[in-house]
């Protein structure tokens, strides 16, 4: 008997995933918990199991497609059986029941009415993060945007790419050329449409030639390749172009003397393993470190979301992840409340299932103060980008010997580790994030004193 398989809740905060692509086609054989298709949320990438085995009878979103969770995602069951009466008993009706083109072109049009209990349309809490990211690339107003297809008619991102479509459309139709928008891409936008338009009697720009290749360039002579985003890839780009687009940051660099964390780290490596103690690593240190120092600075530990500033008693802390798929952010739950050892094996945990990408996008959100640390590879000195809503973020560098003149007027080396803090100086001035590395540094220096504290 054929099986609807329905898009998964990937999490309590997710609902809806965007199909980033197929793993299997119509007429294919799928055994339970064979991959059907890798989708991304507004936090992550990840692979979607099947929950049955059988032939693909029916795949009912093409890539690209935003799939609101719990709803229909394809049908499997015997070979030749039809898919309609099991779509209907579902309530997939044939409205919705629609081949991949079929969903293309379905998205490109706006919804022509809100569902019953939509919510406002452009409001925030009615819209997606996604969604958001997306019209703010777009040039659109949020509260432009019909009550999306969402669940409860949030908006979500194929509703903004809906009109962002319509927009283009209205553009040709004005005769505005493609590639002259403000847009992603060149996409002309909303705020394009409205500007005013340019004298007459000006020289167009020359338009390349029908079927004109791609990369041929006289300029870039050899082979290339074009590839667009997907996947996580494509979420990392949006989020750091919103985040630079939405904040005011600025970044603060200073040292700290290395040899407590270097001479603590040894102790703690060479420990007895019955303390659960010698896999803590220096990363692990400044990390506990830069925890008790947030929980000293509140507006470091913040949110700051349309001009209202959100400070947090606790501090649940963001990590960078390198994994395989991009860089991801786990967020260690009430940090400040944990001790180094906690600290120290939550983190691996939490990295471990980043990498083998079956982290819980629930636990890549939430973190009221973010630590990159590129350390490992030997950065002397970078600029971490915010994690909007968040008002700061540290950047933990390499550590590398210093020269320094002793008491004695003598030149000697000593270990110091590099500290980048970027901050948004919308509400952190210059001496508060001064004030916060100042800390920072007497933790480290310290750092014995400030595991006991």
């Amino acid at each position: 008997m054929a099986t609807v398989i329905v898009m998964p809740a990937l999490g309590n905060s997710v609902e809806s995933c965007l199909i980033v692509s197929w793993s299997v086609t119509e007429g294919d054989t799928i055994a339970e918990n064979g991959i059907l298709c890798e989708v991304e949320t507004d936090k992550a990438s990840m692979e979607v199991p099947s929950t049955a085995s059988g032939t693909v009878l029916k795949l009912l979103w093409a890539e690209g497609d935003d799939v609101p969770v719990k709803q229909p995602l394809l049908v499997v069951g015997e070979p030749g059986e039809d898919p309609a009466p099991v779509l209907a008993e579902v309530g997939f009706g044939a409205a919705q029941e629609k081949t991949p083109e079929q969903a293309t072109v379905a998205t490109s049009e706006p919804p022509a009415q809100a569902p019953t209990g939509a919510s406002v349309a452009g409001d925030e809490r009615g819209s997606s993060p996604r969604a958001r990211n997306l019209a703010a690339a777009e040039g659109i107003d949020i509260a432009a945007v019909p009550a999306g297809t969402g669940p409860g008619g949030r908006v979500i991102a194929r509703d903004v790419a809906a009109v962002a479509e319509t927009t283009t459309r209205a553009a040709a139709r004005a005769g505005a050329v493609a590639g002259e928008g403000t847009g992603l891409g060149g996409r002309v936008s909303q705020a394009d449409l409205a500007a005013p338009a340019a004298p007459a009697g000006g020289t167009p720009e020359p338009t390349p030639a029908p079927g004109a290749v791609a990369g041929a360039d006289p300029d870039f002579p050899g082979p290339s390749t074009s590839t667009p985003l997907k996947g996580i890839r494509k979420v990392i780009s949006e989020r750091m172009m919103h985040s630079l687009a939405s904040s005011a940051q600025l970044t603060y660099t200073t040292t700290a003397r290395a040899q407590g964390l270097l001479e603590m780290r040894k102790r703690l490596k060479n420990s007895d393993p019955v303390l659960g103690m010698n896999k803590v690593t220096i990363g692990d240190l400044v990390g506990f470190a830069a925890v008790k120092t947030a929980a000293r600075h509140p507006a470091h530990n913040a949110h700051l979301v349309d001009g209202v500033l959100t400070t947090f008693e606790r501090v649940h802390l963001g990590f960078a992840c390198d994994t395989p798929r991009g860089l991801l952010v786990p967020t260690i739950r009430d940090a400040s409340r944990l001790s180094l050892g906690q600290f120290s094996a939550i983190s691996k945990d939490l990295a471990a299932q980043a990498i083998d990408g079956n982290i819980n996008p629930d636990l890549l959100s939430g973190a009221t103060f973010t630590v990159s640390n590129l350390g490992g590879f030997g950065i002397e000195s970078f600029t971490p980008l915010l994690n909007v809503p968040q008002t700061a973020i540290l950047g933990v560098d390499a550590i590398f010997p210093r020269a320094y003149t002793d008491e004695d007027g003598q030149v000697r080396t000593e270990q110091r580790i590099g500290l980048s803090l970027t901050a948004d100086h919308r509400v952190i001035d210059g001496a508060d994030a001064a004030r916060f590395l100042k800390d920072l540094v007497a933790f480290l220096e310290n750092i014995e004193i400030a595991v006991l504290s």
